[in-house]
């Protein structure tokens, strides 16, 4: 039947990522965006939440990791969100996080850092 896509975008949480000291005792926000590319099964023709990702689910599990471990990288930190979704979801087939860090430590004049993962399950 093919796949179909949910969208989570500019999700908010306040965490600690980073590899300065000032920005672990600090902390800013960070933003992530997901795409999930699920497999329709059921999904697109029985109406049933049971049959497709639950997408307040996922924000959980995105919520979860943003803001427990400390990371370095918002590199490792995408790679973590994106390994989460397809082990607890077999329905997703891909997924694209972006996670977006406003506050970054370099002098100049910039809206933020972003780093976007492709996980293919």
């Amino acid at each position: 039947m093919g796949t179909y896509s949910i969208a989570l975008k500019n999700c908010a949480f306040f965490a600690r990522h980073g590899a300065f000291a000032e920005e672990e005792r600090l902390g800013q926000r960070f933003y992530v965006d997901l795409v999930m590319h699920v497999d329709a099964e059921e999904a697109l023709e029985d109406d049933n939440v049971e049959s497709t990702v639950h997408y307040g689910k996922a924000y959980e599990i995105v919520e979860r990791i943003v803001t427990g471990t400390r990371r370095n990288l918002i590199e490792t930190l995408a790679k973590d969100i994106a390994r989460a979704l397809c082990a607890w979801s077999s329905q997703i087939r891909r997924v694209e996080v972006t996670v977006r860090k406003p506050s970054v430590p370099i002098p100049g004049i910039l809206d933020h850092a972003e780093v976007r993962i492709e996980h293919v399950a």
